[in-house]
């Protein structure tokens, strides 16, 4: 997921420098809003992590 991010992030860059201002827009929002998925998954992962590491603790 976070490679499309990155490559829909460069689409976007090389839109813009052409001109293409529509297509640029909306590649930005995509990546975006994958970017933003990626992020909370990974917040999710280290909260799940930390809630492990809390039950292994106890005796």
């Amino acid at each position: 997921m976070l490679k499309y991010a990155v490559g829909l992030l460069v689409l976007s860059l090389l839109a813009g420098a052409l001109g293409l201002t529509a297509l640029s827009t909306l590649a930005r929002r995509i990546a975006f809003g994958l970017f933003a998925l990626f992020f909370l998954g990974f917040l999710a992962l280290i909260g799940l992590a930390a809630l492990v590491d809390d039950a292994m603790r106890l005796p």
